[in-house]
């Protein structure tokens, strides 16, 4: 995804400790672009030592510049999500350049894939969509998950848009993918909650990102509404960087220790989430059957 706008300030939240993230080792997936630049560069301004994964190198070199003239520490890491064992090389250099691995693993690598009916869709384009989307999150989670367990800690945020929205006509590579995400997560959530580790979703919400461009491109093939709601996005923004950064700061904090297999949309409200006790249905794709 491909923002075009705005970066979270330092004082993106407020309520998470300054400490919080200091000297901590971030592996953030589709760092180069998007909403995962804009954590990155968030992430760094925390203090976090980050490790920025692309497939672009010109993209992950201006991010690592970026965080460089702002004081931060970054490594760039050019790989493909899709490929298990570029993955686990991308922790086995995080342990070596930075002296240990991924404290948190954000997942932002993604695609809108086809934006088509699906019988107009070529297999390979509908299939490349799930093998980013979906297997590109199943392969993080697996080159960082030993690591955690051996240690006992470790936090993974993974975003998660549309997931559980209403169907919309020719998003189905995009909308399948995101949505087999969170349930994966669901299910991995429960299998690693002995060893501290907390997993979960974020639906960041509308932002300019490379999807919104792609939704308008494509407004001959979509319905009026979403192509509408896309150029509103990009006259506006979307949903602030400073709001999107505060709930993944969240997820990625100790003060979030007792959350975890959730779906957290950017309208929860994640300060009262601090001290919730949640159902375990609540918060997941099965909230909407209450």
């Amino acid at each position: 995804m491909n923002a075009q706008s705005g970066l979270p300030s330092v004082n993106a939240s407020v309520a998470i400790s300054n400490n919080e993230f200091k000297n901590k080792n971030i592996l953030i997936t589709g760092a180069g672009r998007g909403i995962g630049k804009r954590l990155a560069l968030g992430f760094a301004r925390m203090g976090a030592r980050i490790a920025l994964l692309g497939r672009s190198k010109a993209e992950i070199d201006l991010a690592h510049i970026e965080i460089e003239q702002a004081g931060g520490a970054a490594l760039r890491i050019r790989a493909d999500v899709t490929d298990p064992e570029q993955l686990a090389l991308a922790v086995n250099r995080m342990r070596v350049v930075f002296g240990s691995p991924p404290d948190v693993l954000i997942c932002a690598a993604a695609t809108p894939g086809p934006l088509n009916s699906f019988l107009n869709t070529s297999q390979k384009s509908w299939t490349e969509a799930i093998q980013i989307n979906l297997l590109g999150v199943v392969h993080s989670c697996r080159a960082v998950l030993p690591s955690m367990m051996e240690r006992r800690a470790g936090k993974i945020v993974v975003l998660a848009c549309e997931s559980d929205h209403v169907p919309k006509p020719n998003f189905s590579a995009y909308t399948t993918s995101k949505t087999a995400v969170v349930r994966f997560v669901e299910t991995l959530a429960a299998e690693v909650s002995e060893h501290n580790i907390q997993i979960n979703c974020l639906d960041p919400g509308p932002a300019y990102t490379n999807l919104t461009d792609e939704i308008i491109r494509a407004e001959n093939r979509l319905e009026a509404g979403i192509v509408h709601e896309a150029k509103e996005t990009r006259r506006s923004g979307g949903i602030s960087p400073d709001t999107q950064f505060g709930h993944a700061a969240f997820l990625a904090s100790e003060q979030s220790n007792h959350i975890s297999g959730k779906l957290i949309h950017i309208t929860d409200d994640w300060k009262k989430l601090r001290n919730a006790s949640l159902r375990p249905d609540a918060l997941t794709l099965r909230r909407s059957h209450k």
